[in-house]
This record gives C-alpha cells, sequence and structure tokens, in this order.
C-alpha cells in the first residue's frame, strides 16, 4: 500500500477523534532576564500518540517574551538538546555576537547569555534556531516564540493590548506527520494546520475589537489571510512595528518569517457568532509556496506538492466565536499613527545587487533545479567562514534583490530593518508601506529596497542574510555581511566587494594575492585545512604577495585574512 496513502488514512483517522479545540495561548516572560531552556519532549497531537517534540520551557513552542525598548536585558539559553542549536531574535537590531545566528552555537548542556539595550520600536518579532543546516527540523519540532516589544509612543494609542484578552498572539504552522506520528520535514506534505501548536483551534473573541498578532513560522507556506466574510480589517502594523496609518483591507498575504498585526471589530457581530480566519490560497500568484501550482506544464516542483490538499485551495486556519465584550472594551480604530519617513534615495552611497539563482551544478537535473533547489545568493552557496558583502557603519545602501528562479523566495536581513522602494519599478503596496525585514520575491520579480547600517560593527562575527523557506536556508541560500566601522582606521574600502584577487584557483605551488589599496599595511594570513587545522601562517603587506603552498597536501584549504578592522575568507583548492 501507498504509504502517502497510508499516511493520509491515519490523519483522517487521527482528526475524526477531535472537534474545534481551544486555542492555546503561550505563558508570558517579562523583566529584563528571561532564562529559557531548550528541551526536548512529547506532545500528543493524536489521540493514543507520543508526537517527539522540542520546545522552549515546555514541551512545544516557547513562551511569549515581553520587552520594553529601552531596558537593558539578558536572555539565558540553556541547551538541554543532545545536538547544537542556536537562538536567533528575528527582527532585533542587536550587535552581531548577539544576534544568534549560525556563528553563535550552543552546544549541549551550555548556556548562552547575550546582553543588550533594546533598540527596536514597538512590533512582534519572534525567536528560533539558525544553525547551519538545522534550522528546519529544529522549527518544525517547536522551537519558536513570540516577541512583543512595547514603547511609550505605542502606548499613546488607544489600542488593544490585554495580552490573551483582547490582543492575542498567533503562530501559524503547518505540518507534515510520518506514519508513526513524528513530524516530517523535507517535504511539501504540510497538510496540517496549527496555531499556536493546536490542531483545529477556535479562539473566544470579545465583541469589541480585538488585536491579532500573526505570524507565519511555517517551513515553507505563504498564507493569504482573510475572514469567512470577507469583511475587511486593518492592518496596523508589519515587522517592523507601526504603520503610519491603518490600512482597510479584506486580504493580506504572509510569507514565511513575515509579521503582522490586524484589528478585526468584533463589535459588528452577534454574540454567538462564529466565522473564520482562512487562508485564500486559491488566490495566490503562480510560484509561491501554497499557490496551485509552482513552476511550468513541463517543470514542477516535486515532494508531493501536488497531492497536498492545502495548495491552492482555500481553507480555514482558526475559528473566531464572538462573546459578550470585555469592561473598557476598545471600540474605535485609531485614525493614524507617527508618520514615516523612509531615507531619500539621494542618501544612498552604495547599490548592492542580490541574485536569487539555481545550483544548477548542484542539482539533480539543471532545470529542475530552478524549482526545487538547490538555490543560490549571487551564484554561491553558504559557507561558515566566508564573507559575502562588506558594508560600511552609517551607510545607507539600496538593495537590488533579483529572483532568476521559478519559486518565491522570502528574503530576509539581520541586523536592520529596511523600506521597500519598487517591486518591478513600480510603487509598493500599501502592505509594504512600513518597516521591513522580510520581502518575499516572486519568481522573476526584482525589489529594490533601502535601508542604513547604524549602531552596530564588527570586523570578524557576520550578520546573514537568507531566503526564509527554511529547507532553502539549510541547503545554503544564505549569504554574511560584515559591517565594517571606517572611522577606526580612517580609511575606506572603494572597492567593497572584492577586497583582494586570489589566483590561479585551483593551484599546485603557488597562489597570488592582490590587494586593494584599502586594507592596513599589514595583515595576518592563515592556511586551514578541512579539519580546521591551521597548516600555514605569516604576516603579509598591501602588495602582491606569492605564497608557496607546494608543501601542502592536495585538497580544500581556507585562506583566512584579516587585520585589526577586517576579516576575510576564501576557499581555494590545492592540485
Amino acid at each position: 500500500m501507498n504509504k502517502y496513502f497510508i499516511l493520509c488514512l491515519l490523519i483522517s483517522l487521527g482528526l475524526d477523534t477531535y472537534s474545534q479545540n481551544a486555542l492555546y495561548i503561550p505563558d508570558t516572560l517579562s523583566g529584563t532576564t528571561f532564562n529559557l531552556n531548550v528541551q526536548a519532549s512529547t506532545k500528543v497531537f493524536y489521540t493514543g500518540y507520543n508526537t517527539p517534540t522540542y520546545g522552549y520551557n515546555g514541551n512545544f513552542l516557547g513562551p511569549t517574551l515581553l520587552i520594553n525598548k529601552g531596558d537593558s536585558i539578558t536572555l539565558n539559553v540553556t541547551n538541554n538538546l543532545s545536538v547544537a542549536t542556536t537562538v536567533h531574535w528575528h527582527g532585533f537590531h542587536v550587535a552581531p555576537m548577539n544576534d544568534g545566528g549560525p556563528h553563535q552555537i550552543i552546544n549541549p548542556a551550555s548556556t548562552w547569555s547575550p546582553f543588550f539595550k533594546m533598540r527596536n520600536d514597538a512590533a512582534t518579532f519572534w525567536y528560533h534556531p539558525h544553525g547551519e543546516g538545522k534550522t528546519e527540523i529544529q522549527i518544525s519540532k517547536g522551537l519558536a516564540g513570540m516577541i512583543i516589544v512595547r514603547d511609550s509612543t505605542e502606548a499613546t494609542y488607544k489600542l488593544p493590548r490585554k495580552y490573551g484578552v483582547d490582543d492575542f498572539p498567533l503562530i501559524i504552522q503547518s505540518k507534515s506527520f510520518d506514519v508513526l506520528y513524528q513530524i516530517a520535514t523535507a517535504s511539501h506534505e504540510d497538510s496540517i494546520m496549527m496555531v499556536n501548536g493546536t490542531i483545529d483551534p477556535y479562539l473566544e473573541v470579545p465583541k469589541q475589537v480585538v488585536r491579532l498578532r500573526l505570524l507565519n513560522a511555517s517551513a515553507d507556506r505563504t498564507y493569504y489571510f482573510g475572514l469567512s466574510d470577507s469583511s475587511n480589517f486593518y492592518l496596523i502594523a508589519s515587522d517592523g512595528g507601526l504603520l503610519a496609518q491603518p490600512y482597510s483591507t479584506n486580504r493580506l498575504r504572509l510569507s514565511t518569517g513575515e509579521r503582522a498585526e490586524i484589528l478585526i471589530d468584533f463589535g459588528a457581530y452577534n454574540t454567538g457568532k462564529q466565522l473564520y480566519l482562512k487562508s485564500y490560497a486559491s488566490e495566490l500568484p503562480q510560484g509561491i509556496i501554497g499557490a496551485d501550482s509552482v513552476g511550468t506544464s513541463t517543470i514542477t516542483i516535486s515532494e508531493g506538492y501536488y497531492g497536498n490538499h492545502l495548495n491552492g485551495a482555500d481553507f480555514n486556519v482558526l475559528r473566531f466565536d464572538v462573546v459578550a465584550a470585555t469592561a473598557n472594551p476598545i471600540i474605535t480604530i485609531p485614525s493614524s499613527f507617527l508618520p514615516l519617513i523612509p531615507y531619500d534615495e539621494s542618501l544612498a552611497t552604495v547599490n548592492r545587487s542580490i541574485n536569487l539563482s539555481p545550483d544548477t551544478l548542484s542539482a539533480m537535473s539543471g532545470i529542475q533545479a530552478y524549482v526545487d533547489g538547490p538555490f543560490l545568493m549571487n551564484d554561491k552557496s553558504f559557507e561558515m567562514d566566508s564573507i559575502n558583502e562588506v558594508v560600511y557603519l552609517n551607510d545607507v545602501e539600496i538593495w537590488t534583490l533579483t529572483n532568476s528562479t521559478m519559486v518565491a523566495h522570502p528574503f530576509h536581513i539581520h541586523d536592520i530593518e529596511f523600506y521597500v522602494l519598487d517591486i518591478n519599478g513600480n510603487s509598493p503596496p500599501p502592505e509594504y508601506s512600513g518597516l521591513k525585514d522580510v520581502i518575499l520575491v516572486q519568481a522573476k520579480d526584482t525589489v529594490r529596497f533601502i535601508t542604513k547600517f547604524t549602531t552596530f560593527a564588527d570586523n570578524s562575527t557576520p550578520y546573514m542574510y537568507h531566503c526564509h523557506l527554511l529547507h532553502h536556508e539549510d541547503e545554503g541560500m544564505m549569504g554574511t555581511f560584515l559591517v565594517v566601522d571606517t572611522t577606526l582606521s580612517g580609511i575606506k574600502n572603494t572597492n567593497k566587494s572584492k577586497p583582494f584577487k586570489l589566483y590561479p584557483n585551483p593551484a599546485s605551488s603557488i597562489i597570488h594575492l592582490e590587494f586593494a589599496a584599502s586594507l592596513t599595511l599589514r595583515a595576518q594570513l592563515s592556511i586551514i585545512d578541512v579539519f580546521g587545522k591551521i597548516v600555514m601562517s605569516e604576516t603579509i603587506k598591501i602588495e602582491t604577495n606569492d605564497i608557496d603552498i607546494s608543501n601542502l597536501a592536495s585538497g580544500i584549504y581556507f585562506i583566512k585574512i584579516h587585520d585589526k578592522y577586517s576579516f576575510y575568507s576564501y576557499k581555494f583548492c590545492k592540485l
């Protein structure tokens, strides 16, 4: 019997044991010290089956962190798993050593304690693993949690903000279960919807204005949210916080990693009314994961995509049951918030391009790579010891993202937030008018955004940019960038993308290093083998350097060059 038939049968039988389930609302942690224990556990999603899971301070997902802007906070993360993990504070403007990317590994039985001042404005953020090649499995098994940042400006508006009463966190995920009811990854058979870890959820909402904080924490699915009666709601905030004014709409697209805050006026409904938050996936454009098709009639996405009943269909996400209003309810929608002023394009000193492309050499079939991957950033796959881009503190930059594949990619950048300038030369829609840290780049589209790199510089520890489709990220669709403070040395690199040339590569006896004139007078060179052993180390100068590698055994090596202000790493092959 086909294993996928068995899976669907078992899941159908399991679902028959359920009616609607009360939505689980995660507990909260507040203050200035937050203790998070990463742990393995189990959870009963289906009667009679204990599904292995991960969680923060519990068996699945994690508590919602409530943080005030301006507070200096400490996050003590203890890894009780048998494998390494990381915790990335998605959307936070923090130093790279506190960012929680793949370079900040937390080994088993270890505690990582980043300490920093909260600089972000009031908004909805989240935390999740970001380990090299481990992100999808760890998030899918339960490692995710919401963060709510509050500030004095947001507090002046008449908005719902009573957590779990009129202000609700909604962590939305689609899951795939195997025949043993274990959470599966690396497939498009994510046909089970859950919110806050609850399958078939319902939420009692008071007859008044309610705030929903939407987080798409799925592995790769994009949602097109709307109410079952297609009435309008109000988008008030995107990734980086409040918009300039509420945007009235009846549809909202949210790709993986994106957040949105919406207001729904349930005062317009009678007590006892039931309606649904739905995903109108039938309206998604081709090429977006969750739409009815990805690719072409002859080049189609694989791994069971077209057998998943959610793809291209309209489906319920959460049922709302309208109940009596609370005391002192919010009954109006604000007319406006503070104006948002994007950076002027004339201030940009750098125009940087990132091409999202297929890895046709690594893929089983070159043309099939355009829909199934692996995928690359500027024709490069992620390497832990490489720096892909060097940017300069306080520079305003314009980044141009071009998607050369047949599938949409949600592009996420760490450290900063950005304003979308245009999409295919056209002004962005109203939902993209605010600050963002994730933007969905559809197939064959070009997106430009503008940003400024402020506050933090580190000449050796990088930040990340990557696709937020988790298996794309795990397969290497990720790059690194350093933020360098040029005021320390008084020297600024005029050739930012190529600080030096290394040739020939491969080489048999001599490699040549030709430096740009922007580096300091002396730098340290190290050559490291694939086992991490330093096999050569010497001081080099600004000029063409001939490095004798004739005594090295044949194989792959990493050459690292750093001075007081810069760090670069390249891979070469010794013949």
